[in-house]
């Protein structure tokens, strides 16, 4: 366990790549985790309240979810665990939410939340029992990159159609990824390194001008800041096992583990490092995850695109940083008040840090194309990237009963299949 909370301290130059296990000093250290719990929270406190959950509860999981993510992987897998998007439309058909301030019948729903785990666990037992020789013919480059793709791409739409409500807030978008943009060029050192939550301080102090100082858009509201306590408990639920509500949960497991095996793939190209043989185990990880959130009246818990983005503009994958993240995470889950701070940032600031990070997973994917030579000239190839990323940036939609695969499910199985029944080509 020492060995397991133990990095390899470095000074690296502007640029250069620091491995999983490595980690900058420790107030860089602290400054990079900062960034990655706000490249996290946007889409971790807006699932819960999708669902009628308890944002800090929410975020108090996705701490210890991480947590655990990061014992059973033995510490060599740089991911944050947050809540999955997955869950939002079985959980809401689940419980009979109509949308609108706390989910007053949660317990069935988190029944089904910790037999999805379960599922997701017994998944991950499976991989570590048969190995993982397999991983290589089903998921080549090809498929690999083009899942990660679409990864990206099929978050897309969240902060183009739903985070910009005005055309003020569109343009305060704009000039929120050209701040990040200007920080990622213009500056060196630990300050490019910090690009996202620079730009995002940037283009608050922006917004903030604009329309507390001039009038022109909503502005910033501080009142639940200092309403907010420093300190308190969530609200924690129990939960209740209804058969109904766990069938038609539970293969949300699907879901998870096409997410979690996408995420894995973009983590092992970026850090050069082969995450296949950590994948059984970072299954049971998130399924253990997903069972102790539902557990305490938590969202089920997925690892997060959001923070391999912020992973691949820094080229900081130091585990340490993600360990400082879910420790964060704890505290805003027991403070009230700086979940207020963090959540009194303007819709359209964090839509448009959230469409340069979505945008950093998309151009993951093709890298991973680029490394490996792809031959496009070659049909199969051609035809598996093509369909998928139309398959996961349309968000095409297969419903099997009550359950829906829709987006980044159906693109990473449709090419998993795709590849296997179009064959090997003569040129492959």
């Amino acid at each position: 366990m020492s060995s397991l909370f133990h990095w390899r301290e470095v000074r690296p130059a502007p640029g250069a790549v620091v491995a999983p296990d490595e980690r900058l000093p420790w107030p860089q250290t602290f400054a990079m985790g900062v960034q990655h719990v706000i490249a996290m929270f946007g889409a971790t406190v807006l699932a819960p309240i999708l669902m009628g959950f308890d944002p800090n509860l929410a975020i108090l999981m996705s701490g210890i979810g991480t947590l655990i993510f990061f014992v059973l992987t033995g510490g060599k897998v740089p991911s944050y665990l947050g809540s999955s998007f997955a869950f939002i439309g079985v959980v809401i058909a689940a419980s009979g939410y109509a949308g609108a301030g706390p989910n007053g019948n949660l317990a069935g729903a988190l029944g089904g939340i910790i037999a999805c785990g379960l599922l997701y666990l017994l998944m991950g037992f499976l991989v570590m029992a048969v190995g993982t020789r397999w991983i290589d013919a089903l998921m080549p480059p090809v498929v690999t990159g083009a899942v990660v793709a679409v990864i990206g791409l099929n978050l897309a739409g969240i902060p183009v159609k739903n985070m910009a409500p005005t055309p003020f807030d569109a343009w305060m978008q704009g000039l929120t990824f050209v701040c990040v943009g200007l920080v990622a060029v213009f500056t060196r050192g630990m300050l490019q390194r910090l690009l996202i939550l620079v730009g995002l301080i940037l283009a608050g102090l922006v917004y903030a001008l604009l329309t507390n100082g001039l009038g022109l858009g909503k502005p910033i509201d501080v009142s639940g800041i200092v309403n907010a306590p420093w300190f308190g408990m969530p609200k924690f639920s129990a939960p209740s096992f209804d058969a109904q509500a766990m069938l038609l949960i539970a293969p949300v497991a699907v879901v998870l583990m096409a997410e979690n095996l996408g995420h894995l793939k973009a983590v092992g190209a970026m850090t050069g490092r082969n995450m296949d043989p950590l994948i059984g185990r970072a299954f049971v990880g998130d399924g253990i995850a997903t069972m102790v959130s539902g557990a305490g009246g938590g969202t089920g818990v997925t690892t997060y695109a959001e923070n391999i983005g912020v992973m691949a503009a820094t080229r900081i994958y130091s585990t340490a940083t993600f360990v400082v993240a879910a420790l964060i995470a704890l505290l805003l889950g027991f403070s009230p008040k700086f979940g207020a701070l963090i959540q009194a940032i303007p819709l359209a600031v964090m839509g448009g840090v959230s469409i340069v990070v979505f945008g950093l997973i998309a151009v993951a994917g093709a890298k991973i194309w680029v490394d490996n030579k792809v031959d496009f000239g070659d049909q199969r190839n051609l035809i598996v990237a093509a369909i998928t990323l139309v398959l996961g940036t349309g968000d095409y939609t297969l419903k099997f009963g009550g359950f829906a695969l829709g987006g980044i499910g159906t693109a990473t199985f449709g090419a998993l299949i795709l590849w296997a029944l179009l064959g090997r080509s003569k040129r492959s």
